[in-house]
């Protein structure tokens, strides 16, 4: 295999990495949000699963003091 060919497949692998742990991390904050808030309108569930990870991270830290699905999102 060529130096090129094994570079082109490692990056492949870690987007494949990062992507399957923003996916974990947006499925966390979704049971998370469920278990706090109740059913989830599917606008919430739209948003958590098209965030990026530093969106996912602020979202989660805000849900330990947020009294409203609203105030996660602000």
């Amino acid at each position: 295999m060529t130096r090129f060919a094994e570079r082109f497949m490692e990056k492949g692998r870690e987007e494949g990495v990062k992507k399957g742990i923003r996916q974990g991390e947006a499925q966390m904050l979704l049971r998370q949000l469920s278990l706090r808030f109740g059913n989830l309108p599917e606008g919430a569930r739209e948003q958590v699963e098209s965030a990026d990870a530093d969106t996912l991270l602020r979202w989660s830290e805000r849900i330990l003091t947020a009294s409203t699905l609203d105030a996660v999102f602000r």
